[in-house]
């Protein structure tokens, strides 16, 4: 049972993270690879794997808890690309992360549009929507 959460793990995470995803779980192999397990089995392989939500709707989530925790820029980053990586726009990502200044304050919103900024300057570079 195990092996089938990490596969269906595995696929997951290259189906929303690509190659950001994968650089996440690689650099953990040499330090902490039982983390890097527990990643790929949990998150992606029981909780982003489940009905009920399709891709769009937990990256949004996603998104949104990011913003408001305000100390996980990496990964909002990441999760920035996610989101657009499963159909997100742009201006949904903007909105979402707008929407958290009413919860999480001016602050948490600011550091998320300005890790937008940097993700989508990015993507830009690399000629991606």
């Amino acid at each position: 049972m195990s092996e089938d959460r990490y596969e269906r793990g595995w696929k997951k995470v290259k189906e929303i993270d690509g190659e950001a995803g994968e650089r996440v779980m690689e650099s953990l192999k040499d330090i902490a690879p039982d983390l890097a397990r527990y990643v790929i089995e949990f998150p992606f392989g029981d909780v982003y794997s489940r009905p009920g939500l399709d891709l769009k709707s937990r990256e949004i989530a996603t998104v949104a808890a990011l913003t408001a925790l305000a100390n996980a820029m990496p990964q909002l980053k990441v999760h920035i690309n996610a989101a657009l990586n499963v159909g997100c726009t742009r201006e949904e990502v903007i909105e979402v992360i707008i929407q958290m200044a009413v919860y999480a304050g001016f602050p948490a919103a600011l550091n998320g549009i300005f890790a937008a900024k940097e993700v989508f300057a990015e993507r830009n570079e690399k000629g991606l929507s």
